[in-house]
């Protein structure tokens, strides 16, 4: 039987080392294995500050 995954359209840059410390190899990844997400910053200060609220609420 084949393996299903060889199906699949995209594939997962090469990794190095070995269970809890596996890793993507940083020299087989281009910009297309990335994502771009300019508003993370302001989405991490909001949830900090949503997160700081229900604490004293409490």
């Amino acid at each position: 039987m084949s393996d299903p995954l060889d199906k699949a359209t995209s594939k997962a840059p090469a990794t190095l080392g070995e269970g809890c410390l596996s890793r993507y190899d940083p020299e087989d990844m281009s910009p297309e294995d990335g994502t771009e997400f300019p508003g993370a910053a302001e989405l991490w200060e909001q949830l900090k500050e949503e997160s700081d609220d229900s604490d004293s609420r409490r």
